[in-house]
Formats: C-alpha cells, sequence, structure tokens
C-alpha cells in the first residue's frame, strides 16, 4: 500500500545535511590535540540547551556551544579565553560542507513536490550562514529557528510552534534528522520522522518506531519519492 505524503518536510541541519567532519580538526586545534573531545562537546552543549529552555531562559546556540566548549576544556585542564571559544564556534559552524548526497536528494525531493523547511537549534542568522556557505539556500522553502519561539528542540511545544507556523496538523509534518533525540521529540509531539543513522548516531530505544531509517538522505528521497 502507498504511504501518503507528508505536507510538509522538516529537515535538522547539523549533522543532518550539513557534514561536522572538519569540526574535529578545528577543535583538535583549540583543545590541544584532544579531536576526541568533539562529542563530548556536542553532548554538553545539548544539555545546557536543555538547561536553558526547561528553566525559561534563552541564548543563542551559537553562545551555549562557546560555555559548553569552556567547560569542557576546563574540565580536561585545556586552558581557552571565552574569545578564543567564540572564535572556534563561529567559524567551524558557520563553515561546514553539505553531506555528499544531500543535494541531490533535496533537489530529488523538491522535484518531487514536496515543501522542503529547516528546523534548527540555531540562531535565524546562524543558519543563514552556514546555508550560504555550504550552497543550500535556494533548495529550502523556508527556514525556521527556535530562536523565534525561544526553546530548543526537542521541547514539545517547539514542534507544535513549527507546524502552526507552517499550517499543518502535527501529523501532516515530517522530521528528517540525524539525532535520535530530535526524532523522538517529533514522534512524541504527533509528527512522523525519518532517521539518518550518520556514523555514531543512533535511535533512543525507547521513543516510537520511525517509518524510515537509512544511512543517508537519498536514500531517505528514494523512499519518499514513492509516496502518494
Amino acid at each position: 500500500m502507498k504511504k501518503t505524503k507528508p505536507k510538509v518536510l522538516f529537515f535538522d541541519v547539523n549533522e543532518t545535511l550539513l557534514d561536522l567532519t572538519q569540526l574535529k580538526q578545528q577543535f583538535a586545534e583549540a583543545l590541544d590535540g584532544r579531536e576526541d573531545l568533539l562529542s563530548l562537546w556536542f553532548t554538553t552543549m545539548l544539555q545546557y540547551s536543555l538547561v536553558m529552555s526547561a528553566s525559561g531562559q534563552y541564548e543563542h546556540f551559537g553562545n551555549i556551544g562557546t560555555a559548553a566548549l569552556q567547560m569542557v576544556a576546563a574540565n580536561n585542564n585545556i586552558n581557552i579565553s571565552q574569545d578564543k571559544a567564540r572564535q572556534v564556534i563561529v567559524t567551524s559552524l558557520s563553515s561546514l560542507p553539505a553531506h555528499p548526497e544531500v543535494k541531490n536528494a533535496l533537489s530529488q525531493l523538491k522535484n518531487d513536490g514536496y515543501k522542503l523547511v529547516s528546523f534548527t537549534n540555531s540562531s535565524n542568522e546562524g543558519v543563514k550562514k552556514q546555508f550560504e556557505s555550504a550552497g543550500l539556500i535556494d533548495y529550502f522553502d523556508e527556514r525556521l529557528s527556535v530562536e523565534d519561539v525561544g526553546k530548543f528542540k526537542p521541547f514539545r511545544d517547539t514542534y507544535d510552534w513549527a507546524a502552526r507556523k507552517m499550517g499543518i496538523k502535527p501529523n501532516e509534518a515530517m522530521l528528517v534528522a540525524a539525532h535520535g533525540w530530535d526524532v523522538a521529540g517529533a514522534l512524541w509531539a504527533g509528527w512522523r520522522a525519518a532517521f539518518i543513522s550518520r556514523p555514531g548516531q543512533q535511535l533512543f530505544p525507547l521513543a516510537p518506531m520511525t517509518e524510515i531509517a537509512e544511512s543517508d538522505l537519498k536514500k531517505v528521497a528514494d523512499l519518499l519519492v514513492t509516496y502518494r
């Protein structure tokens, strides 16, 4: 039986569309060669974005990333100033390339009539710079940032806001993401979801099952274009 098309495809940005590989080298240079600390930094950044949302606070994701980098450095006896940490975050995140298959897959989905919307924890200015650098601006109908709602994913209010913003019901939305926590949040908010299993990423076993789980965006797109 043919599956029905979601009215809007929402895309997470960092790691889902953009390749974080080059971050390792830049972080290693700032953290005394400790390339292995990248994943700890990313997890710490996510943790404190949730702490801020749960506490009714908001800061740009880049500012939280800067603070998280200082924390990780301090815990590993590495000295890094706030200015240096901010420079590393701004420089590295704003110049990430797209994964090799991304542009082809987005073109395929767009040509099949899908509405494509980016949906990120990054700021409006931050994602605009990222998309300009990676050459992704023209693929998307709209760019949504949690900056406009003041609460980070995966809070349910944030998914509800994004669906309302696009004038659709939750079950008419599908999130495409490479993070188990993001997919889980979307599913619990009544959305559909497609998971991209980038290296080191896993679905959360306690969340509902996604209807799509593939290793890259092209494989996801190949399935979505069969929907009617």
